[in-house]
């Protein structure tokens, strides 16, 4: 099963995202429903499911998340696949783009992430690309241009962030030049591993310098992972509706 939980951003910033949903993917069956998240003040349900204790099934992934894949039709769609690592000549299941790619759009306040899971050696492993990159100072972007693949990073705990109490900053290994920010999905992570592994591993995958800033610097991150680590774990992943996990049937 691929899966992914759907975060939305209150209109004040310092709330911080919060997950409201899960969509997941499984014997060819699309499914979504709310979590507890959504169940905080100024959230309003997605049209046409509006129901906090449904599930949702379909056969084709739900319009509200096609909508943030790149068409096939469109020229960059090849150039999309790359910047993210993908294979063109085989992609893979969209949900598994969405995961990476975070489907970000500038006009609303929704992401979807994956929620990490022990790699075959049972260890932290992510791909991401870097945030906040539009934020920096000119010269920033200079370094991110001059960056080279299987280059090692350095991640800072950002402690004194007035808008996001958990952001961990990514740096150059040599020159210390901050080039960005880990997701947030990400970061709360961190906060937690930094303190039970003895070494947290992250590094250049791509520099894509075609691509749009949120799609400028593909990263990946290897840690321990402790034996009572536990992400995604909080009451505002719980599913609301009581049948949510039960296996899909196509």
């Amino acid at each position: 099963m691929n899966a992914l939980f759907v975060a939305w951003r209150p209109a004040n910033p310092s709330d911080g995202w919060r997950p409201v949903g899960r969509l997941e993917h499984d014997q060819g069956l699309y499914r979504f429903f709310y979590t507890q998240g959504a169940k905080k003040a100024g959230f309003r349900p997605f049209t046409q499911m509006d129901d906090l204790e449904r599930v949702y099934e379909s056969e084709q992934l739900f319009p509200i998340f096609a909508n943030r894949l790149l068409s096939k039709s469109r020229p960059e769609y090849e150039d999309f696949l790359h910047w993210g690592g993908f294979d063109s000549a085989s992609p893979p299941d969209p949900i598994v783009i969405l995961g990476v790619s975070e489907g970000l759009r500038q006009t609303d306040a929704l992401e979807v992430f994956p929620c990490p899971k022990p790699d075959s050696n049972g260890s932290y492993f992510n791909k991401f690309f870097l945030h906040g990159i539009r934020w920096l100072h000119p010269s920033a972007l200079q370094r991110i241009e001059n960056l080279q693949v299987n280059e090692k990073l350095k991640l800072m705990l950002d402690i004194q962030n007035d808008y996001d109490q958990y952001a961990v900053a990514v740096r150059t290994e040599g020159d210390r030049a901050m080039i960005g920010y880990l997701p947030r999905y990400l970061a709360q992570d961190v906060w937690k591993l930094i303190n039970e592994c003895s070494v947290i591993q992250i590094s250049v995958e791509r520099v894509n310098s075609d691509a749009p800033l949120q799609n400028r610097v593909l990263c990946r991150m290897n840690a321990c992972w402790p034996e009572e680590f536990e992400p995604c774990s909080g009451d505002d992943f719980t599913a609301i509706p009581s049948n949510a996990m039960r296996p899909c049937v196509s």
